[in-house]
This record gives C-alpha cells, structure tokens and sequence, in this order.
C-alpha cells in the first residue's frame, strides 16, 4: 500500500493542538534516551573485531618496477605492455581500454 507523505496530517483528539514549545520538549526529554556511548579512555579501534575479517595475516609484497617495455596508463594507472599504447599527450600515455 503506498504511503502519501505530502497529505495532511491527523492529529489525535486526546493531543491539544495548541500545546505549548516548553511542554513539548519536556515531553521529549522524559521519553528519549541519551545518546552518549559508555566507553573506556583505554577502549581503542584494536579492542574491536570486525566480522569476517582476518587480521592476523601479514601481506609480504615485492615491488616490482616499470620495465622498459612497459607504462603507466595515467587514466586506469595500470601498468600495461607498450603494444596496448593507444595515444601519447604531453609525455603522458594511455592504453586502448581507456581510448577505446
């Protein structure tokens, strides 16, 4: 069933409509909770486990550089083959899959 949000709402008759600004907030203060989260100083990012993360890995990667026959696309920034050169501007270069 779809829901008319611009049409005009209905008041209860047990609400006063002309209720005062102090009665309202004083309504809202007594039923609402407080939002301040009741954490440790010593509490850190590191106490906490993310689901399905696995933390205790440690990556070992080596970097390799641009050979020669190689350049950067500077719109992907991948690394790719001189025969995928599509076009050179200004010394800089970008591949086929960006041109095309």
């Amino acid at each position: 069933m779809a829901t008319d949000y611009d049409e005009p709402r209905v008041r209860p008759e047990d609400q006063p409509v002309n209720e005062s600004l102090e009665a309202i907030q004083a309504q809202r203060s007594a039923t609402t909770q407080s939002s301040t989260i009741d954490t440790d100083e010593s509490d850190t990012a590191e106490g906490f486990d993310l689901p399905g993360a696995v933390l205790e890995e440690e990556l070992l990667i080596s970097v390799i550089p641009e050979r020669e026959d190689e350049f950067t696309c500077m719109s992907c920034f991948l690394v790719k083959h001189r025969t995928q050169l599509a076009r050179e501007k200004k010394g800089d270069k970008y591949c086929a899959e960006c041109e095309g």
